[in-house]
């Protein structure tokens, strides 16, 4: 579940970044007690994530605006479906439009690309995890969104897992002393996840008890070779630019997670709009 009280600072942030001091243009045209409903529009397919966050956008800057979800996160829609509806004052309407459909927009690009990457893996034991290369100040939203979409989530920030990269072995002086380093100062309820390049450090981070190796760039080849040392002794996971063409060979590598940072940076937004009518009182 999305925690929405969290979410009322990023609301708030998109408010003053939009509408400032107001709407200049609807404050000037729009009469004030005209009264409207506004249809949420699918105009692409995928499938669509921030409906509650849409909800609680409207309601935050009008509390009297009426908001009805017609389909639910998660769902599939196609061109053309309503998604939601709006009624209330139209110049309330107008004036969160764009910002309702900067969040719908964007968490439902997000849902529908990790839903690609799932169902290009169903017939693997895998699971396809979110990275941190989140839109600052979005995570919490971004890996909802990957939730949606049927993904899971990685570590959400660096104060809830340990994971040594390249360059904290580099500093550490090696991946031995790093993870000795980690074991000494976690909690005893941390796993600690180790970054691998190469079959050499492979052997590395097992001999010091890792409990997740991330096997970053690898080719497939080196991936299953990796996959087979291991042994199941830790978890693997793969990492490093994987599209949609690559993810079924890396899935076949026999590795546990893949991780895609793509899910989270790269989605397109899905084409959303809203149709106002005016509504007689």
């Amino acid at each position: 579940m999305l925690n929405l009280q969290s979410v009322d600072a990023i609301i708030d942030l998109a408010f003053a970044e939009d509408i400032g001091i107001g709407d200049i243009t609807t404050e000037s045209t729009v009469p004030p007690l005209q009264k409207g409903k506004g249809s949420l529009v699918a105009k692409s397919p995928g499938i669509i994530a921030g409906l509650s966050v849409a909800d609680r956008t409207f309601k935050r800057f009008d509390s009297d605006l009426v908001f009805e979800s017609i389909v639910t996160d998660g769902e599939e829609v196609k061109a053309g479906d309503c998604i939601a509806t709006v009624k209330g004052s139209a110049k309330s309407i107008l004036i969160v439009e764009r910002t309702v459909l900067n969040f719908l927009q964007r968490l439902s690009g997000v849902a529908t690309l990790t839903s690609e990457y799932v169902a290009a893996v169903l017939d693997y034991d895998v699971r396809i995890v979110d990275t941190r290369k989140t839109t600052p100040g979005w995570r919490a939203l971004q890996k909802y969104a990957v939730r949606v979409g049927g993904g899971n989530n990685h570590r959400f920030g660096l104060y809830d897992a340990i994971l040594i990269k390249d360059n904290h072995i580099v500093a550490a002086g090696g991946i031995r002393d790093a993870v000795k380093r980690a074991r000494l100062a976690a909690p005893h309820t941390t796993k600690i996840e180790v970054e691998v390049e190469t079959i050499e450090q492979v052997y590395a981070a097992l001999d010091a008890k890792a409990d997740i190796l991330l096997l970053d760039n690898m080719s497939p080849s080196t991936m299953s070779q990796a996959v087979e040392l291991v042994d199941k002794r830790a978890l693997t996971e793969a990492s490093g630019g994987i599209t949609l063409d690559q993810v079924q060979a890396v899935a076949a590598t026999g590795v546990d997670l893949i991780s895609v940072g793509a899910l989270t940076h790269s989605a397109m937004p899905m084409d959303i709009s809203l149709n106002l009518t005016l509504v007689k009182e």
